[in-house]
């Protein structure tokens, strides 16, 4: 920017002195305001290569839709897939919601937090939230699916 501020000076001030070399004057006027012309086209051009901004940045509420749509389905992919994908994505997500809703914390009293645990979700269930439950084993076993998860998850918003 600052090479073609100096280059539109030049330009300007070399025509006035080209038109100022001429015995006719009237021409002075005309040399400059053409040197400012090219100045200013030159100007507009390389202002004119600039990006320009995005048409429309997304709102806040649309992309945290978005962001809410896509946690969602994978979500529902993880519940879909192998038990180790299960134990090492949604057991901890769900294992965590349970701590945080209920305020029964693993690390206070382990026997309430098992216990809270069978009362609200009944043996079936809980085997699959309980973060002790971790199989070590059987990496390929099938997870127990969306229909689960759908069960555990309005547990928790009925708590």
């Amino acid at each position: 920017m600052k090479r073609l501020v100096a280059l539109g000076v030049f330009v300007i001030l070399s025509a006035e002195l080209a038109a100022l070399s001429l015995h006719d004057r009237r021409f002075v006027l005309w040399a400059a305001g053409a040197a400012a012309l090219f100045a200013l086209v030159s100007a507009r051009q390389l202002l004119g290569d600039v990006e320009p901004p995005p048409a429309a940045a997304p709102n806040a509420l649309e992309e945290s839709l978005r962001s809410w749509l896509s946690r969602t389905e994978t979500l529902i992919h993880r519940s879909e897939s192998t038990r180790a994908d299960w134990d090492r994505h949604l057991r901890p997500m769900l294992a965590r919601r349970f701590a945080i809703t209920t305020g029964q914390h693993q690390a206070k009293d382990p026997a309430a937090f098992d216990a809270t645990g069978q009362m609200l979700f009944g043996p079936q269930l809980w085997a699959w939230v309980d973060p002790n439950n971790v199989a070590q084993t059987g990496a390929r076993e099938p997870g127990p699916g969306r229909a689960t998860l759908a069960e555990i998850l309005e547990r928790l918003e009925a708590v």
